[in-house]
């Protein structure tokens, strides 16, 4: 089963985008940082969501962020799905933390339970039977509005959604143009999506 062995983003620069997500999120091997000044304006398409277990853990991460210098896009509130908030990194990557949960069920930690890389894509049906052309096994799908791939031993879960609504559930306008700033590693080759998404072969191991 084809899987993502890395996700790598496009930054300015490497080491302060590095210390802004070990500062805030903790994260260290499961996001790659490469250097690039490739031009792009606006919504790049895409948002990484980490998904966490209560409210409190929403709290803590999206503080965290903030004060490594990310800027909110949402406030962190109360829906009818859970409770989450959205925050944009110096980078200009999209970030949302949520949960599920209503209540807190013990004290606040930093653990994240998942990562969703989410494609805002034109026509959801035609991206989903593309990939599964591509090796990726269908986990969960809501007709032309949403899919999710199965993530196997990735550290990353594959999700499309209509990009006019993940850009709105960012809260930002769907509008941009130029690079994705993204490259996303798996064992399937190096190929284009239809909507612009880069793959590249990855012979790193899962852990790595």
């Amino acid at each position: 089963m084809t899987s993502i062995a890395a996700v790598t983003l496009d930054v300015a620069d490497p080491t302060a985008a590095r210390h802004f997500y070990s500062t805030a999120f903790g994260l260290d091997t499961q996001v790659r940082l490469r250097a690039s000044e490739a031009p792009t304006t606006g919504f790049r398409g895409f948002t990484l969501s980490l998904t966490v277990s209560q409210p409190s853990t929403v709290n803590s991460l999206v503080d965290a962020a903030l004060e490594a210098g990310a800027t909110p896009l949402k406030p962190v509130s109360k829906s009818i799905w859970g409770y989450g908030g959205v925050v944009q990194a110096p980078d200009g990557t999209i970030w949302k933390v949520a949960t599920s949960a209503k209540k807190d069920t013990g004290p606040a930690t930093r653990q994240i339970d998942e990562i969703v890389l989410l494609l805002g894509v034109a026509d959801v049906v035609a991206s989903k039977r593309f990939y599964a052309g591509q090796g990726l096994a269908v986990a969960k799908s809501f007709g032309r509005v949403y899919v999710e791939f199965e993530a196997g031993a990735s550290p990353v879960k594959l999700a499309l959604y209509r990009r006019r609504a993940l850009a709105k559930d960012a809260g930002v306008s769907p509008d941009g143009t130029g690079s994705h700033r993204l490259v996303i590693g798996g064992d399937a080759g190096a190929f284009t999506d239809p909507d612009g998404f880069a793959w590249e072969a990855s012979s790193s191991a899962l852990a790595s």
